[in-house]
């Protein structure tokens, strides 16, 4: 992963007002160095429309030291990220939009009581599929 494209990189650069510009040269650094991502990666965050400083905001909410300290031992940030805002998706909306959430801890219980570590798993109301990428 090149230097600019580096999330330490990135979050340093949260609360420049350049911070657009900075993701947008990330992703093309990315696509330069690996070309089955050429002309895919989106390398719009520099645009004059997009609120610089809410983008910075959301750079260090996923930069928060609860995100990071949550699971030390895995790489899947991203995966962290989406179960953190599916969470607060659910905790914002009540049973209208969260009434299929299950919260991890729960999701966590379940997969260690079935100890699914062999075999295959049949769930059709997979729903964020959460429960396929615990363990």
């Amino acid at each position: 992963m090149p230097k600019l494209a580096r999330w330490g990189h990135i979050h340093a650069h949260a609360k420049l007002p350049t911070i657009g510009q900075t993701i947008d040269e990330a992703m093309e650094a990315i696509e330069k160095e690996n070309n089955e991502l050429k002309n895919v990666l989106p390398q719009v965050y520099g645009k004059a429309n997009l609120d610089k400083a809410a983008l910075g905001q959301l750079i260090d909410l996923i930069s928060n030291t609860e995100l990071q300290a949550e699971n030390e031992n895995s790489k899947d940030l991203f995966g962290r990220v989406y179960e953190y805002f599916l969470g607060e998706f659910a905790n914002a909306e009540g049973k209208k939009g969260g009434q299929f959430y299950t919260p991890k801890a729960i999701v966590k219980l379940m997969v260690e009581m079935i100890e699914p570590y062999q075999g295959r798993v049949y769930d059709p109301a997979c729903g964020s599929g959460g429960m396929f990428v615990m363990f």
